[in-house]
């Protein structure tokens, strides 16, 4: 059985809608993209608009179940208050639940630092997939439409995008659907005028200092005044698009699967492997994009692959580090490092790693292991409670077997250990000694000897 329900949208009730020519076209669009059935139930994001309340019309008249959904960002005064009124008044018209919520957006975009714009697109989605889960609704709707999509095509070309941003507006992106995706903005105000539906009319959308609005005014009307049907010659290359992208997204999910190594808190790329790919910054840029770095770091991160490793690069969540064979990705952290204590007694801990703890006392024959993972200490030699932390700058310890002290720096430099391999060492301490660089290296003064009559023996393992 199709999702859409074939006994709802059969070829005779289309006939039967002819005289409403773009509610066939309607119901059409719902079938041919499979976005609904007839009992699945939408939650419609309503503004107040002429396309939103276009869209509230159409799914009336086609006998669909929604509710209705609206936002007061509190931008524009009067302005929006009355807005919120004319929804309520819309959601009575039809006999359909209304959801209603207000937002301190300007407040909310400062206090997070990114405007207004971003601010309130994140606010409104997260809000309205709050009330569809709750509520239990099918699917949200929005009222994009042609216009929108030529609009969304020419920002993403200008911000940089790559391929991905060329698709445009998806018609279903998971619970989201777009059913008006199938008319223009001229199609949707005739509809209007012939059913005479009011509509409320943001003076936002005149001013032209926002990009979206500044492609609307000026870039569209020199298209349509090139080609009047532009905007469903751009819907059948923008369909071509996507289908190109998923053929590209193809062959980059192979390269992902060869080049992306996942080790610890990071994701690694062989440098060598990643040379021999062409184009390289475009490989690169689809391997990493998600971490949130752009096309222009890309080329960046490529003009130091030669380099000296140490080299780093960040954005926002993210960090990547170019060390000698790889480049190493991981997440941001801000917190402060702890000092974890361990108390006589203590049989095993699992934070900050996990370590077990076996005390027995020493036989004439006993031969402590070599593995880097265990550490067998001098139980006498210890000053309890010991201690878990991370390195800092004029740490040393006396490599085993050496008399003489070493500062951690140049251990690290000795044994090649990379920036983010320095920042993942934990140090088992006594009192404010350095008592085992846990899986790497004991200290001397701690190890085990003829005298010995107590061994401390503790193993690292390994988290996968």
């Amino acid at each position: 059985m199709s999702v859409i329900d074939k006994g709802f949208f059969n070829d005779q009730m289309i006939q039967l809608l002819k005289f409403a020519n773009m509610i066939a076209q309607f119901l059409k669009f719902i079938k041919d993209k499979n976005l609904l059935s007839k009992d699945e139930t939408t939650l419609l994001t309503v503004s107040g608009g002429v396309d939103s309340v276009v869209m509230c019309e159409l799914f009336h008249q086609a006998g669909l179940k929604f509710g209705v959904a609206h936002c007061n960002f509190k931008l524009r005064g009067e302005e929006s208050d009355g807005d919120a009124r004319f929804v309520e008044g819309l959601a009575k018209k039809y006999g359909v639940p209304l959801y209603q919520v207000e937002f301190e957006t300007a407040q909310i975009a400062k206090d997070l630092k990114i405007s207004t714009q971003m601010a309130a697109r994140d606010l409104r989605y997260e809000w309205f997939e709050k009330i569809r889960a709750e509520n239990k609704y099918d699917f949200i709707a929005t009222a994009h439409h042609k216009d929108d999509q030529v609009e969304t095509f020419f920002i993403n070309l200008l911000r940089g995008t790559g391929i991905s941003g060329l698709h445009g507006i998806l018609p279903k992106n998971g619970n989201i659907i777009r059913p008006l995706l199938f008319v223009n903005r001229k199609e949707i105000v005739e509809f209007q005028q012939k059913y005479k539906l009011q509509f409320r009319e943001d003076s936002s959308n005149a001013a032209t200092k926002y990009l979206r609005n500044k492609i609307r005014h000026k870039l569209l009307p020199a298209m349509e005044d090139i080609d009047a049907d532009y905007a469903n010659i751009f819907e059948a290359n923008i369909q071509r698009f996507a289908e190109a992208e998923q053929i590209y997204n193809q062959q980059i999910l192979k390269s992902r699967e060869a080049l992306l190594i996942l080790k610890d808190a990071s994701v690694q790329i062989e440098i060598e492997k990643l040379k021999k790919l062409h184009p390289i910054s475009t490989y690169l840029f689809e391997l990493i994009r998600e971490f949130g770095f752009s096309f222009t770091a890309c080329e960046d991160i490529i003009e130091s692959l030669d380099g000296d490793p140490g080299k780093q690069f960040y954005t926002e969540t993210h960090r990547l580090l170019k060390d000698r064979e790889f480049l190493i990705i991981r997440k941001i952290k801000t917190e402060t490092p702890k000092i974890y204590f361990i108390d006589m007694g203590t049989e095993k801990i699992s934070e900050p790693i996990q370590l077990l703890f076996k005390s027995f006392n020493r036989e004439p024959d006993f031969k402590f292991s070599t593995d880097k993972k265990m550490a067998s200490l001098d139980r006498s030699k210890l000053s309890f409670p010991l201690s878990i932390r991370k390195w800092k700058e004029g740490d040393y310890f006396y490599p085993l077997g050496s008399n003489f002290k070493k500062k951690l720096s140049d251990y690290f430099i000795d044994q090649k250990f990379s920036l983010f391999e320095k920042e993942d060492c934990w140090l088992l301490c006594s009192g404010e000694e350095v008592v085992w660089i846990i899986g790497h290296q004991m200290d001397n003064r701690f190890k085990i000897t003829n005298q010995t009559f107590e061994v401390l023996q503790i193993e690292h393992i390994a988290r996968f």
